[in-house]
């Protein structure tokens, strides 16, 4: 079956704040502790294809792969695919941002399945990226909302 997460943070920030900085793919390797370089290879539009790099892995394996990103201002959504899916067979992602009161809701909502060849089944890789969200997210959040003034 289908790998699905679905992993949200509040972050005590403005909307256009979180959405400026989260959306900077050039400034990712700031931002995500996991992310050693991105490189843009082609923008139309609102559409962004870019190689992502990450830090070596506890093994020194360094992993990479090409993802399109698909950006909606106006829907306060993001969708993005793996293009070079590696061990998945499909990576599909949807950032979700609604304003409340307390700031900005960021929402993360991934489907994937692993290739049977991959080193880690459906289940396994779930459990890796909710754990992995939410690591991120919590850095991010305190990353803008140092930005916005407010830690």
């Amino acid at each position: 079956m289908p790998g699905h997460t679905d992993n949200e943070i509040l972050i005590n920030a403005p909307l256009d704040l979180v959405w400026d900085v989260t959306n900077d793919l050039e400034g990712w390797p700031q931002l995500f502790s996991e992310y050693a370089t991105v490189e843009v290879l082609d923008r139309e539009g609102p559409k962004t294809t870019f190689r992502l790099t990450m830090h070596p892995d506890e093994n020194g394996a360094v992993w990479s792969w090409v993802s399109e990103r698909e950006t909606d201002r106006q829907g306060l959504t993001v969708r993005a695919r793996r293009v070079e899916p590696g061990p998945f067979e499909f990576m599909n992602i949807r950032w979700e941002y609604t304003e409340h009161p307390g700031g900005t809701l960021m929402r993360w909502i991934q489907d994937f399945a692993m290739k049977p060849t991959a080193p880690v089944d459906d289940h396994g890789m779930t459990n890796h990226i909710n754990r992995n969200s939410r690591i991120q997210m919590e850095l991010i959040k305190e990353k803008v909302e140092l930005r916005a003034g407010v830690r």
